[in-house]
């Protein structure tokens, strides 16, 4: 039988030879520690078989997609982010942790100038920062200030933790990473969110990252606020941290939203029943308590009825007869004392009070006074004046003699 040397079928030849050198792509070379997306093929007993696109198919050490338990994190089919380390007798093997191995370096700086996050723990606390174990093996250095946006008071919280970084310097034996610009993109995507259904006023729950002495910084939902220390509660709070602990979850109100400086603040005690509705009830004028001196001013001492009430005694009623200069002369702050309440005015949130003992003198006096008063009465005899009085008594004594 004949060659088939026709002009169509060796044109037909031509043109498949073509299409076959046009669709060729030669392997691109991959530097150690480039990085790349990849979907898994396969999985075996002992490795992953990854497609990375052109440059043909890599192999991947499965222990590296198994959790703590032994199970498999990913699947065929899925794609991941990997990390090539070298090629061995035309096979190029990858990592899926970065810095790990002869390359982690080359890795590491790759990283870095793309962007890659890389994972870490959180190994122990150094001076000025921590020691950060990445996935891969290789230990950084992440300070103080760059763990969050505001630093963190109880350090020992983060020990142990897994977190996202960001590579900010990597030199040949200084790795430093960083989590503040994580979490400050995350806080504005959030923000962006809840700005639209946020209005002050609006009551929402959250939950205590931070205690400090001016407050507590509360979460709610990825996007932190300060609670004030004056809006915790009705009465004086002297000591934040007896109040709020890190980690309660608490009810707010939003009192105040600035979002040009992004920032937002709130308030627990707007919450909490208002004592001063029922003052006038609970402490009457003419009323009789005990209460604690919580101040000296030198008008006078503020004196705690119950919890978010105060009263004052004004410097004129303190010290008896005998005139003082300043209240702490007569009383001192934490001091037990018994009083009575002259007024109540709930809309101005005032209460003035008189010590108990020079109350009852002056009751004693207006109970004297009324009693003279009383003797001038259709069915008692007039006395007259004093001077009238005094004679009577005397001619009675003079009688008795």
């Amino acid at each position: 039988m004949e060659n088939d040397h026709s002009p169509d079928k060796t044109e037909k030849e031509e043109n498949f030879a073509q299409m076959l050198e046009a669709n060729y792509k030669e392997p691109a070379r991959l530097e150690p520690g480039q990085s790349i997306e990849a979907a898994i093929v396969k999985i075996s007993a002992d490795w992953v078989l990854i497609e990375v696109g052109g440059k043909g198919e890599g192999y991947l050490d499965k222990a590296e997609l198994l959790d703590a338990g032994g199970k498999l994190t990913a699947k065929e089919g899925d794609k991941l982010r990997v990390y090539f380390l070298f090629s061995e007798t035309g096979e190029m093997h990858f990592t899926s942790k970065i810095g790990g191995g002869p390359a982690a370096h080359i890795q590491l700086a790759e990283a870095m100038r793309g962007g890659v996050l890389v994972d870490g723990t959180v190994a122990k606390e150094l001076k000025g920062g921590f020691e950060i174990t990445i996935s891969g093996g290789a230990r950084a250095f992440c300070p103080f200030s760059q763990m969050g946006i505001r630093r963190e008071d109880n350090k020992e919280n983060y020990i142990g933790q897994s977190l996202p970084f960001e590579i900010i310097e990597c030199a040949e034996r200084k790795i430093v990473l960083s989590r503040k610009g994580i979490l400050e993109k995350e806080r504005q995507e959030k923000a962006r969110i809840l700005k639209g259904t946020l209005e002050e006023g609006t009551r929402i729950k959250g939950v205590v990252t931070s205690i400090r002495k001016f407050g507590a910084f509360v979460d709610i939902g990825g996007l932190e606020g300060l609670l004030p220390v004056s809006e915790i509660a009705w009465d004086r709070t002297e000591n934040v941290g007896d109040r709020l602990s890190a980690g309660q979850a608490v009810e707010v109100v939003i009192k105040k939203l600035d979002w040009e400086n992004e920032r937002i603040s709130f308030s627990l005690r707007e919450i909490l029943p208002n004592p001063w509705d029922l003052a006038a009830r609970t402490w009457p004028p003419g009323s009789y308590h005990t209460g604690t001196v919580t101040r000296l001013v030198p008008f006078g001492a503020f004196v705690a009825l119950g919890e978010g009430v105060e009263g004052l005694i004004h410097i004129s009623r303190l010290g008896g007869d005998k005139r003082i200069r300043h209240p702490e002369e007569a009383v001192k702050a934490g001091q037990s004392i018994e009083v009575k309440v002259e007024s109540v005015d709930g809309e101005s949130k005032k209460i003035s009070l008189v010590p108990a003992d020079a109350a009852r003198e002056e009751d004693e006096d207006a109970a004297a006074l009324k009693q003279y008063q009383q003797q001038d009465s259709p069915e008692t005899p007039t006395l007259g004046t004093l001077g009238e009085m005094l004679k009577k008594q005397m001619e009675k004594k003079g009688q008795g003699g």
